[in-house]
């Protein structure tokens, strides 16, 4: 017997088979209640994958979607026509849920990815299906799902998130100077000084104020008086370390805590931040000074440290300004 003939034969029948389990689970699909029946937007239609021959038949939308003329749509389609242009960060996380479902790991394969487009833009589809039709002996021959398109929700969800982000940092911002306000100064001061207890380490907290600020905006204006707040926070930055942080505690009013600092080191910094201001020229000519209290934390709560340093702020400034106090 002509053996090539008997494989064509083969071929036939199997096609015939595969048909014939398509066709069936098509007729049922309205009746069958595990099925995916959804009205949202982005629905690209229903597609179903015969394991044996990985042959999937799906909806055109589908493809159209990513980017295909109906001429170039190949006459059979394979599950690798779709997973080969998965995103590579998502490629695994979708085989995965895909292996979860076939071995019985999952009760439905449900899964959103990024895909390419042909060209080669990527779209964020959703996934969900479930085994429809199994062998005798229980293996999956065919899986039935549905496909959205959900670029246009994704899209939005990184809006929100971007927005979100902002507003976060809005509400953490001083609206002036662009550093930490004062609730967000006092967040993480109290943070610090938690992982301070536990870590056993120092802390320097250091409080300033500009000296004789209102004849600046008494003379010069508030324009010009908040121009001179924000070219001082502006050296300040450019002095403190990256571990260190600042904030405005109120009008004239800053704070600057370093972290990890004795009050030898501390005091160190605070005299290099009050003598670059001192010897700094401001907008319109504008020469100024500060006046701090330092202290190195102790153990008290944060309020009797701000207490002391207060105290310290108020003697540098009886004291003739331009100084900073330390207990």
């Amino acid at each position: 017997m002509d053996t090539h003939a008997t494989k064509t034969q083969e071929e036939l029948i199997e096609k015939i088979q595969t048909l014939q389990i398509l066709l069936e689970e098509m007729k049922e699909e309205k009746n069958r209640q595990e099925l995916l029946d959804f009205p949202w937007a982005g629905n690209l239609g229903s597609w179903y994958w015969y394991i044996k021959t990985n042959q999937v038949i799906c909806n055109d939308q589908k493809i159209f979607a990513l980017g295909f003329q109906k001429e170039e749509i190949p006459e059979q389609i394979g599950f690798e026509f779709f997973t080969n242009k998965i995103h590579p960060d998502d490629f695994d996380r979708v085989m995965n849920n895909m292996r979860n479902h076939l071995y019985g790991k999952s009760p439905v394969y449900d899964t959103s990815y990024r895909i390419r487009t042909t060209d080669g833009q990527w779209k964020w589809f959703y996934d969900k299906g479930k085994i429809t039709r199994r062998d005798e002996d229980g293996k999956p021959i065919l899986l039935t799902g549905i496909v959205f398109d959900i670029s246009e929700q994704k899209a939005m969800e990184e809006l929100l998130e971007t927005q979100n982000q902002q507003l976060i940092e809005l509400s953490n911002t001083d609206y002036l100077t662009k550093i930490l306000n004062r609730k967000a100064l006092m967040e993480k001061l109290d943070y610090e000084i938690r992982r301070i207890n536990r870590t056993e380490t120092n802390l320097c907290f250091f409080m300033i104020d500009v000296d004789h600020f209102k004849k600046v905006n008494d003379t010069y204006g508030h324009l010009t008086g908040d121009k001179v707040l924000i070219q001082m926070t502006q050296i300040i930055q450019k002095i403190i370390r990256n571990t260190d942080f600042f904030g405005r505690f109120g009008g004239e009013e800053f704070i600057v805590v370093f972290p990890d600092c004795d009050l030898t080191g501390g005091l160190e910094v605070a005299e290099r931040i009050r003598t670059t201001i001192q010897n700094s020229v401001f907008e319109a000519g504008i020469r100024i000074t500060i006046s701090g209290g330092l202290v190195a934390y102790q153990g008290e709560t944060i309020d009797q440290m701000m207490e002391v340093a207060d105290r310290l702020l108020y003697k540098a400034k009886e004291s003739g300004r331009n100084q900073i106090r330390t207990l």
